[in-house]
């Protein structure tokens, strides 16, 4: 069955500066040694120039850090750039990501399109690279329907990636099958691989105690509020096409209006999750923060938040649960606006409506474990439309390497998200430090 957005007018704007070609970063914006020291890592002179819009200041939460301070040491583009096999297809929209290290490499993988909407022409790179300067190409799939979501998972000593496939109707949100693939040999992948899993988007993947996992979402539904609930599931596998409930006993984590989800499992084996709440349901709509108990990390209890973290991911520590999410740049950040006058249909199209009209930004932010609550800790350089992350650990202690697409971070121009969708994005690298604060 055809399942469409509300929001025709957010998927439905077309592209109107798309076709052009992207800027080229350079060389000279992806300099990293994955095993340089922490002080000779970076050098300043080869960062992004940002535009002034950036850190503009205008409805920037206050910073409610904890454990650590969190500091972005530099921002360097990756696509398009001189380091990328020069004989790579890299069109207007890049956006949806995963990175993971393996094997003494980094491997990046990201859907390219004309622009962000589905599309029969949409690619997913995979590339290599020993120190994140240089990349070589590993394989590009195209299935003549929409791919994103590309997802790395590492089972035993195997490298799987996940993708899933949608339609190619650009105003409709149609899950129809993933796919799996496997690095078998250097450069080398296999034939992608049916699942045969309809109506099911897998969002992050990760291992805990040696478990793989992967964390999907079903129900799509569009995003019609009459349709039947969403649900978040957590499946573990052995060999990365069978898959199973990690607990018979909660073989999904929350369902309602949620879809995208992610969780960080702390030193006492409690998971610390948020998962967006975009359709609504009962506790309205915006997000649901969640923990699980301490001896099962599928069992969730969850509260309510007004704001929308999109595109979670999330991670420990050092004693703390980071989320990074795309963050609504309005005066309180919320997505439900407490229009209880309306129909839920009614309230999801003028939300959407609000929300595509703002600004937006990738964030970090930080489970506040005492009040079960997400707190904001500092943006990272983005704008317009932005916020896929992926994240590997850095070469020094308490040091990260985040991926994030957005809207060119050289322009002056500080777009909404709807016009950022009509205009190219990139994809950059960015370095965190996390200090002690104690």
């Amino acid at each position: 069955m055809k399942r469409r957005l509300l929001v025709g007018f957010v998927w439905g704007l077309g592209c109107g500066n798309c076709g052009e070609e992207p800027l080229d970063g350079g060389r000279d914006a992806a300099v990293v040694p994955a095993d340089a020291g922490s002080e000779d890592l970076w050098e300043r002179d080869d960062e992004v120039e940002l535009g002034p819009a950036v850190d503009d200041g205008e409805h920037l939460p206050t910073p409610q850090p904890g454990r650590h301070d969190v500091k972005v040491l530099s921002t360097l583009q990756v696509v398009p750039s001189e380091g990328l096999p020069p004989d790579l297809d890299v069109m207007a929209a890049n956006n949806s990501l995963d990175v993971v290290r393996f094997e003494g490499r980094v491997f990046l993988a990201w859907r390219t399109a004309p622009d962000p909407f589905a599309s029969s022409e949409a690619l997913v790179h995979v590339v290599s690279s020993p120190d994140e300067v240089d990349w070589e190409g590993g394989a590009t799939f195209n299935v003549a329907r929409d791919l994103r979501e590309p997802r790395f998972l590492v089972v035993g000593s195997s490298l799987l990636l996940y993708t899933t496939v949608l339609g190619t109707d650009p105003l409709a949100f149609e899950p129809y099958d993933v796919l799996v693939a496997e690095r078998v040999g250097a450069g080398v992948w296999s034939e992608p691989q049916s699942l045969r899993r309809a109506d099911t988007v897998v969002w992050r993947t990760k291992v805990h105690q040696g478990q793989p996992m992967i964390i999907s979402y079903t129900g799509t539904g569009g995003l019609s509020t009459e349709m039947e609930p969403l649900r978040v599931w957590l499946d573990t596998t052995v060999d990365g096409r069978a898959w199973r409930p990690y607990s018979r006993a909660n073989p999904f984590v929350v369902e309602g209006g949620v879809s995208e989800a992610d969780f960080a499992v702390g030193d006492d084996g409690t998971a610390f999750g948020v998962s967006r709440n975009e359709r609504g349901d009962d506790d309205g709509f915006g997000s649901k923060v969640c923990r699980s108990t301490p001896t099962d990390i599928s069992d969730w209890s969850c509260v309510a938040d007004r704001r929308k973290f999109d595109s979670p991911l999330m991670f420990w520590h050092d004693g703390e649960a980071y989320l990074v999410a795309r963050r609504n740049v309005t005066a309180d950040g919320a997505f439900d606006l407490g229009r209880d006058d309306l129909s839920p249909s009614e309230q999801l199209a003028v939300y959407q409506g609000e929300y595509g009209k703002a600004r937006k930004r990738c964030s970090i932010w930080r489970y506040d474990q005492e009040r079960d609550a997400i707190v904001f800790v500092v943006d990272l350089p983005s704008r317009g439309d932005t916020c896929v992350p992926g994240l590997i650990e850095g070469a020094a202690p308490g040091e990260f390497i985040l991926y994030n697409y957005s809207s060119p971070l050289d322009s002056d121009e500080d777009p909404s998200w709807v016009s950022g969708q009509t205009a190219p994005t990139r994809i950059y690298r960015h370095a965190i430090r996390f200090t002690s604060r104690d």
